[in-house]
């Protein structure tokens, strides 16, 4: 085949410059998360398997890990729901102090996460100004998993929030239209027409919400109290086997997590690629 020939079997790149680009991404992505994993799992390899195991399945890694992922699992449904909700009400209605509240979603972002476990720890500790409302009727928050639930609702509800309200934005108001023409009411048609173009986006934000609960750390340590076997969260278990200088303890609570993060955002991920299959064939 000639040079002239191959050349117009060639198809020109749609993006310009893909090689540079794509070589550029794939090597910042390298640097940046794809070595230091590699790092860690080759660590935890060298341990071998009856002392990783050994290590892994110790009761408090496994109390750290239940406290961890129970208290980010539960956080990220609550935020689906009223992340969902609070997104609804920016984009659908117009009321005083809209544009307030819109920006003050977005302060979980930019405010340090130990101030943030500071000001939860003020107002639910036990002779705080929440806490100490509730205290007469024997309800603690503040050093109990209750804690880590309100700490990680609090920095993870800006993941669910911008991720549903451009997606409420750009939807079709016409399908809520034909819907009550046709004689839908107005639940019928949240449920049935709303609801599903929303829900690949609710589990991206669930998602999202649920990794940043998982590996959360400085708005935690604060108000859990850090109890072991009841509110000590894994993250805080790995800082505490550095400082014993125990590497291989903290290695192997690292590539637990690592693992059970990695299957759990892997099945969400799968369930929201079927979710955009079959709800955007039905829309």
């Amino acid at each position: 085949m000639s040079i002239a020939e191959s050349w117009t079997f060639r198809r020109p790149s749609v993006i310009p410059g893909f090689g540079a680009t794509f070589g550029f991404a794939l090597t910042y992505l390298s640097l940046i998360v794809l070595i230091p994993l590699a790092a860690l799992i080759v660590r935890s390899t060298s341990l071998g398997w009856s002392e990783f195991w050994h290590l892994a399945l110790d009761p408090r890694t496994l109390a750290a890990l239940r406290v961890s992922f129970t208290t980010a699992l539960i956080a990220a449904l609550v935020n689906s729901v009223f992340g969902l909700v609070l997104a609804w009400v920016l984009v659908r209605y117009r009321f005083p102090g809209k544009r307030l509240i819109d920006s003050m979603i977005d302060l979980p972002f930019a405010l340090p996460t130990a101030v943030a476990g500071i000001a939860l720890s003020t107002l639910y500790a036990p002779n705080a100004w929440i806490g100490g409302l509730l205290a007469p009727y024997d309800i603690k928050i503040a050093y109990t998993p209750a804690g880590i639930v309100m700490a990680l609702i609090f920095i993870g509800l800006p993941f669910v929030v911008r991720t549903v309200q451009p997606v409420l934005t750009d939807l079709d108001r016409e399908l809520e239209e034909a819907a009550a023409t046709l004689g839908a009411k107005r639940l019928q048609t949240i449920l049935r027409v709303v609801l599903p173009q929303l829900v690949p986006a609710i589990l991206t934000g669930f998602a999202l919400a649920l990794a940043r609960g998982i590996g959360e750390y400085g708005s935690v340590v604060f108000i859990a109290g850090n109890i072991p076997f009841v509110s000590e969260i894994a993250p805080l278990l790995i800082v505490i086997r550095l400082e014993e200088f125990n590497y291989g303890a903290a290695t192997a609570v690292a590539a637990l997590m690592l693992m059970i993060s990695f299957a759990m955002l892997l099945t969400i991920n799968l369930i929201q690629a079927l979710s955009r299959r079959r709800f955007g064939h039905a829309v």
